[in-house]
C-alpha cells in the first residue's frame, strides 16, 4: 500500500520528535585526541576521524575570516530533505516580485513556519505556490549551484539533491548578495534563519550561545524507497567568540539520532578548531 507525502513526512517527523526520549547515547567515534597544527590540518584530522563512521559524510567551510575555504567530500550528494526550505522560501519570494507585490501574509506565515520550525505543510503550499521543481531548479541555475537539482523520478521537495559545497555557496549567495535575490529577500531569509527553533539549532548550529550567532536551517528524513537510511544535513553561518565561518555538512546514518548527533560533534569541533586561528 502507497504511503502518502504528507503522512510519510509526518511519521518521519514523530520520530524525530522522540528522538533521545529513554534511549541510550548514539555510540558515534569520535576524534582519540585533540587535532593538533595549522587548523587546515586540525580540520582535516577531524573529518578523517568522523569518517569512521560513514563513507556517505561530507562537509564544505568557508573561513570568513580569511576567505579560505576547506572541504571533506565536498561534492558528496544526497537528498535535500528540509535543508530545501531556504530554497524554497527563496523561490516565493521570486514569485510574488514577478507578480508586481510582496508575499502576501498567508505565505509569509508559511514562510516563517518552514524555516523556523521545520513546518512540512507550510513547505508544501510554498512548493506548490512558487513553482515547484522548475522553479527550484531555474533558481538552483541562477544562483551557479551546479551540483543540485530536482529528482527526476519525484517532484517533492524533498527529494531534491545538493551537496555541501553547493549548500555552502547558497549561504553565501544569500549573505553577500546575488542577482537572483534582492538585498530585502536576502535579508529576509537571513531573519527567518536567525531564529531557527531550539529543538532544532544542532550540527552548524551546536556552537549557538549569547555569544555566538547563528543562522541556520537543518533537514533529516529517512529514505526507505532507496537505502533505508536517514538524511541529515546542517548548514548555516557561525559569529562569535573570533570565528565566522560557512558551514555545510550532510549525511547518511541508521537512525536520525546518530546523524543529529554525528553532525553535532562535527559542528562543535570544528567550532574549536576555528578557534586557534584563520583557515589558511
Amino acid at each position: 500500500m502507497g504511503v502518502s507525502r504528507r503522512a510519510f513526512l509526518a511519521g518521519a517527523a514523530a520520530t524525530a520528535a522522540l528522538a533521545g526520549c529513554g534511549r541510550a547515547p548514539v555510540d558515534i567515534r569520535t576524534p582519540t585526541a585533540s587535532p593538533t597544527g595549522p587548523v587546515r590540518s586540525q580540520l582535516a584530522q577531524i573529518m578523517d576521524a568522523y569518517a569512521a563512521n560513514t563513507d556517505r559524510l561530507g562537509l564544505a567551510l568557508r573561513d570568513l575570516t580569511s576567505g579560505k575555504d576547506f572541504e571533506f567530500r565536498g561534492d558528496y550528494s544526497s537528498q535535500s530533505a528540509s535543508m530545501a526550505k531556504v530554497m524554497i522560501v527563496a523561490m516565493a519570494l521570486r514569485k510574488a516580485a514577478a507578480d508586481g507585490g510582496e508575499l502576501p501574509f498567508e505565505r509569509m506565515t508559511q514562510a516563517s513556519n518552514a524555516i523556523i520550525h521545520s513546518d512540512n505543510d507550510s513547505a508544501d503550499a510554498l512548493w506548490a505556490y512558487a513553482g515547484g521543481p522548475d522553479a527550484y531548479q531555474m533558481l538552483a541555475n541562477e544562483l551557479g549551484m551546479t551540483q543540485t537539482h530536482r529528482d527526476p523520478d519525484k517532484d517533492f521537495w524533498s527529494w531534491t539533491w545538493t551537496t555541501p559545497s553547493d549548500q555552502r555557496l547558497l549561504m553565501d549567495r544569500i549573505m553577500h548578495g546575488t542577482p537572483a535575490l534582492t538585498v530585502q529577500d536576502r535579508f529576509y531569509l537571513l531573519d527567518l534563519m536567525s531564529k531557527v527553533e531550539q529543538a532544532h539549532t544542532w550540527g552548524v548550529g551546536a556552537p549557538k550561545s549569547t555569544d555566538v550567532d547563528v543562522w541556520m536551517k537543518n533537514g533529516w528524513v529517512q529514505f526507505q524507497s532507496t537505502d533505508n537510511l536517514w538524511a541529515v544535513n546542517s548548514m548555516g553561518h557561525v559569529q562569535g567568540e573570533g570565528r565566522d565561518y560557512i558551514l555545510a555538512m550532510m549525511c547518511r546514518m541508521p537512525t536520525f539520532e546518530a546523524g543529529k548527533q554525528l553532525l553535532n560533534d562535527i559542528g562543535g569541533d570544528v567550532f574549536a578548531a576555528l578557534g586557534s586561528g584563520k583557515l589558511e
